[in-house]
């Protein structure tokens, strides 16, 4: 008999592990709150189930997690921790690919006690940055090493032919999460000095990128980095930075659309505003004025001509963009500018909104006009930099890199290599290869190692340079 998995959820990330799995003899059962789409997903494949399930309903959970030898949370991270106490009562391993919370790590001596594991932190960031980083960070100790200086920089973009938007980017995952990340603060260690940067700074002071076969890119920082330093057990570095690659240009436009408002969480009432209305608003806000100069066409403006309505439309977008650039004291011609036009921004069209934050509006628009298209791919594109110091007073830069593409015919790049490592992590605790206990994320070597192997014989491959000299660091 099979052995069973428990998947929650069908989201976007779900097929490659359902996929996989099943492939390899599993029998497979999605528990969602779409059981449509998770019957989509389950292919018809006759080790395959879907059945309806809502994260609210804990006496299902519970049954389903004890009829299962193994559980895959792909929920969002606020569910993890409930779905870990019915894994551990049932003494049943756990996988997910988010972040480990403080309340996940309370949970180790149980999972301990319990003789299982709960495998977070093993997609692809977190996940591939983690087992690819540490496999050199432990080349580099193993030669009485020490990294002075490390650089961690991933992001899930279109690929090149498809970014062809003012923003060059397209959805590819989590939507809203995208958009919402853009609020984080961010704090790195550089050159032995903390770094804090306040999310109004975020996309200010980018620096840049050239990436083999897709050109430049620039590079905003991620979150803590200054955790990574025990995390990764490097407690010699000087320089501890983790980034995020974008095209050039989303720095400058995110960096207008913060300093505007438009992705505030604050809400307020936006009965019979247009979008244009709401960014007179917003530069009102911005100058600490409280006049409200929203256009109003009025019954004689109604009945001119098309041309003369058109040249009218035109003057107000040019008097609102002009407004804008001088509340920001930028140049009216700026690429920010062009996107925040293209994305429908200086429109009098009504939003049909009542109370309701900046944040919805603008991640809403970015939403329907910049998801990838059925026939288009996207990448995945991580690098790590290591500056290493060696006893006999060499230095050396080690580069490893990851360009990945993803198939309109199949599966995205991001779906495959988050989806992946989780899907062979599950397949090696059935078979006993993991047997750590605990809460756990994939830093040691038993667990990155054949996990790492794996993904090589999959495709997704880290390609690493030794030996480089000292000028290649990231500046």
């Amino acid at each position: 008999m099979s052995q069973k998995i428990l998947i929650l959820g069908a989201g976007l990330v779900a097929r490659p592990i359902i996929k996989h799995l099943l492939s390899k003899g599993y029998s497979v059962t999605v528990a969602s709150n779409t059981p449509d789409r998770a019957l989509l997903l389950v292919g018809g494949h006759p080790a395959g189930n879907a059945v309806l399930w809502d994260a609210s309903d804990e006496t299902s959970l519970d049954h389903l997690i004890k009829e299962h030898d193994i559980t895959v949370s792909l929920l969002p991270y606020a569910f993890h921790v409930m779905v870990a106490r019915h894994c551990i009562s049932h003494k049943k391993n756990m996988v997910t690919t988010s972040y480990v919370k403080p309340e996940m790590h309370e949970l180790d001596a149980k999972a301990r006690e319990a003789g299982v594991i709960i495998l977070n932190e093993i997609g692809l960031d977190p996940g591939v940055d983690h087992m690819s980083a540490m496999r050199i960070i432990d080349h580099i100790h193993e030669k009485g090493g020490a990294v002075l200086e490390f650089h961690s920089i991933c992001g899930a973009l279109p690929a090149p032919e498809a970014a062809d938007n003012p923003f060059k980017y397209k959805f590819s995952w989590s939507p809203k999460g995208v958009v919402m990340a853009g609020n984080n603060d961010a704090l790195f260690l550089r050159h032995g000095k903390t770094v804090s940067v306040p999310t109004g700074d975020l996309f200010k002071d980018p620096f840049m990128v050239d990436f083999p076969e897709v050109g430049h890119l620039e590079v905003y920082p991620n979150r803590d980095s200054l955790a990574y330093k025990e995390i990764y057990g490097i407690p010699e570095a000087q320089t501890v930075y983790r980034g995020t690659f974008r095209f050039t240009g989303w720095c400058e436009t995110l960096n207008v659309i913060k300093r505007l408002g438009l992705i505030s969480y604050d809400k307020f009432d936006m009965s019979g505003m247009t979008y244009a209305g709401m960014m007179r608003r917003q530069i009102n806000e911005l100058n600490s004025r409280t006049t409200n100069n929203e256009l109003r066409i009025t019954s004689g403006e109604a009945v001119m001509n098309l041309n003369e309505i058109s040249n009218f439309v035109n003057y107000q977008k040019a008097k609102l963009r002009s407004e804008i650039a001088d509340a920001l004291g930028i140049s009216g011609d700026s690429h920010a500018l062009d996107a925040l036009e293209w994305l429908g921004l200086f429109d009098e069209v009504p939003m049909n909104r009542k109370t309701d934050s900046t944040f919805e509006v603008v991640s809403d628009l970015m939403i329907s006009k910049m998801g990838l298209g059925d026939h288009e791919r996207d990448m995945v594109v991580m690098q790590h930099t290591f500056l290493a110091a060696y006893s006999d007073g060499r230095k050396e830069v080690i580069r490893s890199r990851m360009l990945d593409f993803g198939s309109p015919s199949t599966d995205t790049s991001i779906a495959r290599t988050v989806a992946l490592p989780a899907a062979i992590a599950v397949e090696m605790i059935l078979k006993g290869e993991i047997r750590e206990t605990g809460v756990h994320i994939p830093v040691i070597p038993a667990i990155y190692n054949p996990v790492l192997n794996a993904l090589e014989a999959l495709g997704i491959k880290m390609n690493e340079e030794f030996g480089l000299p000292v000028s290649e660091n990231i500046k």
